[in-house]
């Protein structure tokens, strides 16, 4: 009962929001205000399958480059949740600009993920598309909310897919070039 409650809360949270942020804002792509934006490291805290019977605390480290292919950009992350389960991925995302300081990031990444004691996939081939949304301070570091959804695509007989949600801080820092 409460965990519904919490889920209803939360999805009703990301549709009242990406409605607001649509209506009242334009989006500036990221080729205007990322420029000089550096690497981050990003550290996120959350819950793996909010909306299902194996839910459990889930922690993820990723890496965003400020190389740019067009308007993308390469991610690459773990995530491991409490049941020793988790997922490696490598893909691209797109920082999308409201006003200078809100960035949504929608991404889309290829994984591997293995299952530990946690959900059943059907299969280590999953593929995550995951939205961010994110407030950037003065020195560019971004404190927000992530949400994704891993799924194997049917691919396999078995594809339940699953849902993450996460508080995520990302850390800007430059690289030697």
């Amino acid at each position: 009962m409460v965990k519904s409650v919490w889920i209803r809360a939360a999805r009703a949270w990301a549709i009242a929001l990406g409605v607001a942020v649509g209506v009242w804002s334009v989006p500036v792509v990221a080729q205007d205000l990322d420029k000089g934006d550096p690497d981050f490291l990003s550290f996120g805290v959350g819950a793996f399958d909010i909306d299902d019977s194996w839910t459990s605390a889930a922690f993820q480290a990723e890496y965003a480059s400020d190389r740019r292919f067009w308007i993308f950009h390469p991610i690459a992350g773990v995530m491991v949740n409490s049941d020793s389960g988790g997922n490696v991925y490598a893909g691209v995302g797109v920082d999308l600009f409201f006003g200078s300081r809100v960035v949504v990031t929608p991404s889309f990444a290829p994984s591997f993920y293995w299952r530990g004691s946690s959900k059943d996939l059907g299969q280590p081939l999953e593929f995550r598309s995951s939205i961010t949304a994110a407030y950037r301070f003065d020195d560019r570091s971004r404190l927000g909310v992530e949400f994704y959804h891993l799924s194997n695509a049917g691919m396999d007989k078995r594809n339940p897919g699953t849902e993450v949600l996460l508080l995520k801080y990302s850390l800007p820092f430059t690289r030697s070039k």
